[in-house]
């Protein structure tokens, strides 16, 4: 059952206040029954997951911002979204989903509102050349302003999208460890050469839902571990962001953003470490700070 919270007006205020740049959740979604759904979904979910039940869980835990993903299941109306950004402009930035040729004006729009870049999520989708999903010319306009490409692909497709998306000159953030096979784990092919593109110095990674991974989080323990290390000595820790995936669809009835905080300090122990995951790394590439993030690694 989803949490509920408040709506008063303190909240809200408190909820658009600047605040120092401490910690951020990379990745959340928000969304409500009765929105527009895409023709083209695999999954829908039967309850609400609005603003300020997201903006609670963040407070709750100590988390200063947050990062919303638009869902698959909403398409490329991103309408939700943005309104969303546009109430807690200081504290939330927005990852959006775009038609294949989207106009420049509509993505001016977008990043006026808070978002930082765009998502293909291609689970599920056929493998087609990155073409038929952006266009070359949108490409264009995503790096002009600054914005990087986020992918969501099984671990085994990820070469054949991130390394067309380098070429058109974008950054790049993997969605969720790489979505590495279940049965292979870091043994998969495609995650070990998601580990060589680290020399790109333009290609970052979220350490977020492992559950999309490992079926058993308890046996799937030294393995997540392992790659978590793998990922650090590819990376480094200032390509690295942390994500809750709140609130964790498909799979809310057993996991909460409490859980995913509580993994990721055991995955991630070093207080040092941990600040550049949490706070420093994101703060530039979602532009919390107002700069652009480096094209050319740093």
């Amino acid at each position: 059952m989803m949490e509920k919270s408040g709506t008063d007006a303190s909240h809200r205020q408190d909820a658009r206040r600047p605040a120092r740049i401490g910690s951020v959740d990379t990745h959340a979604h928000v969304f409500e029954r009765g929105l527009p759904l895409t023709q083209r979904r695999r999954y829908a979910p039967d309850y609400d997951a609005p603003l300020d039940a997201y903006l609670a869980q963040l407070d709750a835990h100590g988390i200063t911002h947050g990062v919303l993903v638009q869902p698959s299941f909403l398409g490329a109306d991103c309408s939700y979204l943005l309104d969303a950004l546009r109430r807690a402009p200081e504290r939330l930035r927005g990852v959006a989903v775009i038609g294949r040729d989207c106009a420049k004006d509509t993505l001016t729009e977008m990043a006026d509102a808070g978002v930082a870049g765009i998502r293909l999520n291609l689970i599920g989708h056929a493998d087609l050349p990155l073409d038929n999903w952006v266009s070359g010319q949108t490409l264009a306009y995503v790096r002009e302003l600054g914005w990087h490409v986020e992918v969501h692909a099984e671990a085994a497709r990820l070469q054949r999208i991130v390394e067309p998306l380098l070429e058109a000159g974008v950054n790049v953030v993997v969605d969720h460890f790489g979505r590495p096979d279940p049965d292979l784990g870091v043994r998969d092919p495609g995650f070990r050469r998601l580990l060589e593109l680290a020399h790109t110095q333009r290609v970052w990674v979220k350490i977020s839902a492992a559950y999309r991974n490992w079926r058993d989080l308890r046996t799937g323990d030294d393995d997540m571990h392992e790659a978590v290390r793998l990922l650090k000595e590819a990376f480094g820790p200032g390509r690295l962001m942390w994500g809750s995936d709140w609130p964790h669809t498909q799979y809310e009835a057993r996991e909460h953003f409490a859980h995913a905080l509580k993994l990721f300090r055991a995955l991630l122990a070093d207080d040092e470490e941990r600040s550049a995951v949490l706070a420093d790394t994101p703060a530039r590439l979602y532009m919390f700070n107002g700069l652009r993030p480096c094209s050319c690694g740093t």
